[in-house]
């Protein structure tokens, strides 16, 4: 039997009595047990609450944590398998794991639109109602609405994509558990080089936009890193595109006349579409696009008409790719699915949904045992984060080892991506744990 005793101000004392037990429909149980119960008092954050068996009490301390969602904005289409997987493994952590330390985590998500301006409304009214100790995030608008208010507010945030340059500063309170999309794509150009063989540098082409100051990011880092690394990479181009192209044939033959073996695409699907398609009515399909998990192989082949149109191309980012390979990360996918209620297929959505769910837990798990599971604050969140490393295997291979610093808002050191491929008409993983190099901030 659990009583849930709701959270007061620090300076209130809650007093429950058995009278007022009885108003909760308690009172013959409680006369047969002839047991007492105890004043508690209530911290700013979450609900305390009493288990009780033949062992006597057992006191557990809930913590909020607010999820910022997109249900009816440019990504509601994969919203849900996001929110699903990072609920379950959420579910998970205190079935197994939050239980014995005496946490219990609650999440509550909030529909922003994948909007700055409804990001920035929404937040105050979130704040008071929870006192989140933490904080998840879907992208951008999140980060740009709360980056400066979140150091005040002593809240961390957890993002579920990749980071990128002009979020790279020092002091962070918006963290990333993979690095930026440069980081990611340029591990990918040294692998793909090193399978190409040869000593000449590799010719890269790149489809970006102006649209967004993410896509400028992008392409501006691997500028960087070519200008940093001209024996590894080259990039013969740049070329900007509207946001959502249809036929980008000319562009795509501008790139390979200057001698483009790869063709980079980490915008959206469209744009993928477009190269691919451009590709093929030029027979070039031996030319390979590599692209990200957000337009990765799986919704670009969806939005082609089908997988087998992406065959030779490549995915690449630092988490598991959910192929149907019997991996721990899909194992630990399929025990959330049969025992947590997670509804989503095991897709790029929900493993971001796991990945920041993942590191969230991970950090809070050893926030509790550092200043006890009546104390967790978001303050001694990051404080954990920053100093505790979270290991591959306590993610169930779903990211790689990650060691955070003050440094940057993602670890910038000993990191890893996966790389998928269609290879044959079917969706494998071509290559785990290669190694993300060093770059520059740019």
């Amino acid at each position: 039997m659990e009583v849930a005793i709701h959270a007061t101000p620090p300076s209130a004392v809650l007093l429950l009595t058995l009278k007022e037990i009885e108003v909760h429909n308690y009172k013959e149980e409680f006369t047969n047990r002839n047991r007492s119960v105890k004043s508690w008092l209530s911290g700013s954050v979450g609900i305390l609450s009493m288990a009780f068996g033949t062992g006597g009490a057992q006191a557990q301390t809930t913590y909020n944590l607010a999820g910022l969602a997109d249900f009816t904005g440019p990504y509601a289409d994969i919203m849900k398998d996001v929110t699903s997987c990072r609920r379950g493994v959420v579910e998970w952590w205190n079935a197994e794991v939050g239980k014995d330390l005496g946490v219990n985590l609650k999440v509550k998500d909030y529909d922003t639109r994948y909007d700055v301006a409804q990001v920035a409304s929404l937040w105050p009214g979130a704040k008071s109602e929870l006192n989140p100790v933490l904080v998840f995030g879907i992208g951008g608008p999140d980060a740009a609405a709360l980056q400066e208010r979140l150091p005040a507010d002593k809240v961390p945030m957890i993002m579920a994509t990749a980071g990128y340059g002009y979020g790279w500063k020092p002091n962070p309170w918006v963290f990333n558990a993979r690095p930026t999309y440069p980081h990611e794509a340029a591990a990918f150009m040294e692998w793909f080089r090193t399978k190409r063989g040869g000593d000449a540098p590799l010719k890269l082409g790149i489809i970006s936009s102006e649209a967004s100051p993410a896509y400028v990011d992008i392409h501006k880092g691997m500028e960087k890193f070519a200008k940093d690394n001209p024996k590894i990479l080259e990039v013969v181009e740049t070329i900007y595109t509207e946001v959502q192209p249809t036929d980008l044939t000319s562009q795509v033959n501008r790139l390979i006349r200057k001698g483009a073996e790869v063709i980079q695409v980490q915008t959206n699907t469209a744009a993928v579409v477009a190269v691919r398609r451009a590709l093929q009515s030029l027979g070039k399909n031996n030319i390979p696009i590599m692209m990200s998990a957000h337009n990765s192989l799986q919704a670009s082949g969806k939005a082609i008409g089908g997988l087998a149109q992406m065959e030779g191309s490549y995915e690449a980012y630092g988490m598991a790719i959910p192929t149907e390979d019997k991996t721990t990360a899909r194992a630990f996918f399929e025990k959330l699915r049969d025992k947590y209620k997670v509804s989503s297929g095991y897709n790029v959505a929900c493993l971001m949904g796991l990945n920041q769910a993942i590191v969230a837990v991970r950090t809070i798990e050893s926030a509790a045992k550092a200043v006890g599971p009546t104390k967790v604050t978001g303050e001694a969140v990051r404080t954990a984060l920053l100093t505790v490393p979270i290991t591959s295997e306590q993610s169930f291979g779903i990211l790689p080892s990650l060691n955070y610093s003050n440094d940057a808002p993602f670890p910038t050191k000993g990191l890893t991506v996966n790389i998928g491929a269609v290879q044959g008409g079917k969706y494998v993983i071509v290559d785990q744990n290669v190694t993300v190099p060093i770059l520059n901030k740019w």
